[in-house]
């Protein structure tokens, strides 16, 4: 299922909603039953409050992971299609069901490293980031979700 414009406003609220979103599909098969594809489009917006690294793309990425903290049974890749994201070196994050529990094991506190702005450090260390190099284009951010089965 596709939706145009739908990534906007600020990236952590953007990441509590798709991770809403991904809940929904699950529990309730709406508005659409997994397994699902979920593509949105658009662009979303980074207050830096913190002094750390990383752009909006990965800052939805680690606020979807947050929010669906257990195993949910996803994946999202989260990305730019200008190649950069924010001040990092990246395009964005791919992230599932055990990100959180990654990091647990590595020692890493995703929530410290959220309100610090600091996406593009949490998942350096958890080997998340997405890179495809500069593309001299920038259309819009994407987010892709696999939803592999109901809860």
């Amino acid at each position: 299922m596709i939706f145009p414009a739908f990534l906007q406003g600020e990236a952590r609220d953007m990441g509590t909603r798709l991770g809403g979103l991904i809940k929904q599909v699950q529990t309730t098969g709406n508005p659409v039953p997994p397994p699902a594809c979920l593509i949105f489009g658009g662009e979303t917006n980074l207050t830096k409050k913190g002094r750390g690294r990383g752009g909006p793309n990965q800052e939805v990425a680690l606020a979807t992971a947050i929010e669906l903290a257990g195993g949910q049974d996803f994946l999202l890749l989260q990305s730019s299609t200008s190649g950069t994201d924010g001040d990092s070196d990246v395009s964005g994050a791919l992230v599932d069901g055990g990100t959180t529990a990654r990091a647990d094991r590595l020692g890493l506190d995703p929530k410290a490293f959220l309100a610090n702005n600091d996406s593009y450090n949490f998942f350096r260390q958890t080997g998340e980031t997405f890179a495809t190099g500069l593309t001299d284009t920038d259309v819009m951010d994407i987010g892709i979700i696999l939803v592999e089965s109901q809860v």
